[in-house]
């Protein structure tokens, strides 16, 4: 999102504002609920990572329905609306699994192709997101080089739950650490409140 807001800069935008526009309606139950994501955009615009001064967050009342390139269209055309002029889209966005094969069902690109071809969005400039990765060189997140591919640790979504599940730390520099804070301590609450698994003895 900063390089992004670098490149708009570049372009003679005079005060980029990023529309920080998280998700507030339905999702799936193992999701990270919107408290809990809402607390860790504060936390990461509190340490700076993002500035506060230039990112407005406002909630996106929806649904998600998990449907996949037909959905990345209707969150488009929600920002069009709220007022952004570039959308940033990511990888397989609003996608699933496949019901029957361990493969995404949808290819990681299609959102960007729809939006590209889809009638309506003309106004909306399309932001494709550049592939980021963990770089092993310099302890970040930066944009994954080709060239030196084994450098670079991709950890997925899911991984990243199971460490915070497990209150392991993911590697130096990969999350803003008190956004990762607030992710453990949800884990950890979820954990507490599942009932003991003492067997029960009668007589």
């Amino acid at each position: 999102m900063n390089d992004t807001r670098k490149r708009l800069l570049e372009m003679g935008y005079k005060n980029p504002i990023l529309l920080l526009h998280p998700l507030g309606g339905f999702v799936k139950a193992d999701d990270v609920p919107l408290d809990v994501r809402m607390e860790q955009h504060s936390k990461v615009l509190e340490d700076g990572v993002l500035d506060p001064e230039t990112t407005i967050v406002t909630i996106f009342p929806s649904p998600m329905h998990y449907a996949g390139p037909t959905e990345v269209q209707w969150h488009a055309k929600a920002r069009i609306n709220a007022g952004a002029n570039f959308y940033i889209v990511g990888r397989d966005p609003a996608g699933m699994g496949h019901p029957t094969e361990k493969r995404d069902l949808y290819d990681p690109d299609h959102g960007k192709k729809v939006l590209s071809m889809a009638p309506g969005l003309e106004k909306l400039n399309i932001l494709p997101f550049r592939v980021a990765a963990y770089d092993t060189k310099v302890n970040k997140m930066a944009f994954f080089d080709p060239t030196r591919a084994k450098d670079f640790l991709f950890i997925s979504g899911t991984k990243m739950r199971a460490f915070a599940k497990s209150g392991e730390n993911p590697p130096e520099g990969f999350m803003c650490p008190s956004g990762w804070k607030v992710l453990v301590k949800y884990y950890e609450s979820l954990q507490a409140e599942e009932p003991s698994q003492q067997p029960v003895l009668s007589t």
